[in-house]
């Protein structure tokens, strides 16, 4: 569909609370004359206890599927996925006004970037918001900056891949989501300034909500051996597109 934005969620049982507040934010949205969004909101699993927090929108899609976590849900929704741009919206997660305008700015401005990201601010349970040290400055992420950071700085990159809004094609490409029990989302990310330049916006675009149910909270995101094996993928993977001249994003 033409000038849409989807965007894309995947929800599992203990996070639907929060798609009220997510779909608040999306709603809050102001987007160019003939320009909308899509949302897409993929359950990862098969139960009863998400769809009772589905808004009533015409703009919104509600699928389910096998449980697989977080990225074979975003892959699995893509398949309804309307949009010539994707914006990862976690459910638990809220966008700030005009955040998706400036994403679709920063791309649409520059054709030759495949991928644009913002600021984030951490949102505590008591209201309070934490911001992250070590944004870059706004404008143009260079093709492997996001690796080279990610290394030095005991793998944290310098942007925020739950803020990631990238063209639909370049996605395809790079297969969606990697399949990993966490870190797909960095994955994605280096795989994706493995290829193609990107876009920072300095103004927050993003508030990351934190609560004791969220799924990089339990001990397992953190359990050493899994974590190495992760991170480790995730390198091999940036660093042999990186060296694929072929791979190398051309907007159309």
């Amino acid at each position: 569909m033409p000038n849409t934005i989807t965007v894309i969620t995947a929800v599992h049982a203990p996070g639907a609370v929060h798609l009220p507040d997510a779909h608040k934010s999306l709603r809050e949205q102001e987007l160019p004359d003939g320009w909308d969004w899509q949302w897409v909101i993929q359950e990862d699993g098969e139960t009863d206890a998400v769809r009772p927090y589905v808004p009533d929108d015409a703009r919104v899609s509600f699928g389910q599927g096998r449980a697989g976590r977080a990225a074979m849900a975003r892959t699995m929704g893509l398949a309804r996925a309307e949009g010539a741009y994707i914006k990862v919206l976690d459910a638990d997660d809220m966008l700030t006004p005009g955040a998706l305008a400036r994403d679709l700015r920063a791309l649409t401005d520059h054709p030759d970037l495949g991928w644009a990201t913002s600021r984030a601010l951490d949102l505590l349970p008591d209201g309070s918001t934490v911001g992250f040290q070590g944004d870059p400055p706004q404008g143009p992420i260079a093709r492997g900056a996001v690796l080279e950071f990610w290394r030095a700085n005991d793998h944290r990159a310098q942007v925020h891949p739950a803020t990631l809004f990238v063209r639909r094609d370049l996605l395809l490409a790079l297969g969606g989501w990697m399949a990993l029990p966490a870190s797909e989302d960095t994955g994605l990310l280096l795989a994706l300034n493995a290829v193609s330049r990107g876009w920072f916006t300095a103004e927050t675009g993003l508030l990351y909500r934190k609560w004791p149910g969220q799924v990089t909270g339990q001990s397992a995101h953190t359990d050493a051996a899994e974590r190495a094996a992760r991170f480790a993928v995730v390198e091999a993977r940036a660093r042999v597109l990186a060296a694929m001249d072929g791979w190398r994003y051309e907007a159309h």
